[in-house]
């Protein structure tokens, strides 16, 4: 399928809004803005882990504003109940029934701000609805509107009181990112902008769910070329037999970088996928899924290298531009 330029030109500038509108609160992370933006056109779900007082939550509070949509914040603390996120079947003495209370998962856009701290019991609540985009209580299954992106945040540094996401849970969020500290021009100008009041407060919407969901289906038809997807899956395939790493990519990882390829992809304005995409996406995709060997770490690998490597190791195919 063939996606006309005017499409394509139509998808960049409502990109390019979001991607503005974002950095008018997070300034001088406009990259971070764009792979914050991927992911929601992707359709997958982000895990944002950095240090205190960077814009975590601010990041994820200003993508929702700048979408006509719904959104819930969920602050995870240890006594944060499964149906505090989900809902809650309660009595209703004037009909003589249980009515459903949904919870905050209910929303376009869920912020799960230190999910960390909350007991397995409670993350393993937002599994259901990260997967399925439903969610089941007292045995009944309710979908959960479109788009749906859940965006969560965790201190890296901070373990007392904190439960480490399981393996499982981590896989279900297409990307991890940090935001990381601003430079000295980026951290000055702030000091102008929100010294008196933030920035947020004025941010207005400058596309609708509706939009969004055009956005997500125009992606799901950029073109991958038979030479792509073999790149992508031995790129999966090494990771796997790398000498380096005790756990490789899974197969929902492999589909969730090509999800994320194509986004970028358009966003370029292209209606192909090129290994350029591919490579583009590698970091926030794999890095939160790979393990490093207790080995590899003693002799001071860190995750980064062993992307790199990983990604300069596997051949890439030779393509061109697909009519």
């Amino acid at each position: 399928m063939t996606i006309s330029a005017d499409a394509l030109d139509g998808f960049r500038q409502r990109f390019n809004a979001i991607v503005t509108n974002i950095e008018r609160v997070v300034q001088g992370k406009r990259h971070v803005s764009e792979q914050v933006t991927i992911c929601l056109i992707s359709g997958g779900h982000l895990l944002i882990e950095d240090v205190p007082g960077v814009g975590k939550t601010l990041l994820a509070k200003s993508l929702a504003r700048s979408i006509d949509c719904t959104f819930s914040r969920i602050q995870f603390t240890p006594d944060l109940l499964p149906s505090d996120v989900s809902g809650v079947s309660v009595w209703d003495r004037e009909r003589g029934d249980f009515t459903f209370r949904p919870g905050p998962v209910f929303a376009n856009v869920v912020l799960g701000d230190e999910i960390n701290r909350a007991s397995p019991k409670t993350q393993a609540a937002l599994l259901e609805a990260m997967e399925e985009q439903q969610v089941t209580v007292d045995g009944v299954t309710r979908p959960l509107d479109g788009p749906f992106l859940v965006v969560a945040t965790q201190n890296p540094i901070e373990h007392e009181g904190t439960y480490p996401l399981p393996e499982a849970q981590l896989d279900r969020f297409m990307m991890r990112i940090a935001v990381g500290y601003p430079s000295r021009d980026k951290e000055l100008e702030m000091l102008e902008t929100h010294g008196a009041r933030s920035t947020y407060i004025d941010l207005e919407p400058v596309i609708g769910a509706g939009d969004v969901i055009e956005m997500m289906a125009l992606a799901t038809t950029v073109h991958v070329a038979d030479a792509v997807k073999g790149y992508l899956v031995d790129l999966a395939e090494a990771s796997r037999r790398d000498p380096d790493l005790l756990l490789g990519v899974s197969p929902r990882a492999t589909l969730n970088l090509l999800r994320a390829s194509r986004a970028h992809a358009a966003a370029a304005g292209r209606d192909y996928v090129s290994p350029d995409d591919v490579k583009a996406m590698l970091h926030p995709v794999l890095n939160h899924r790979l393990i490093l060997r207790p080995e590899a770490q003693m002799r001071g690998m860190v995750m980064s290298t062993v992307i790199n490597a990983l990604g300069n190791s596997v051949p890439v195919p030779g393509l061109k531009p697909v009519a």
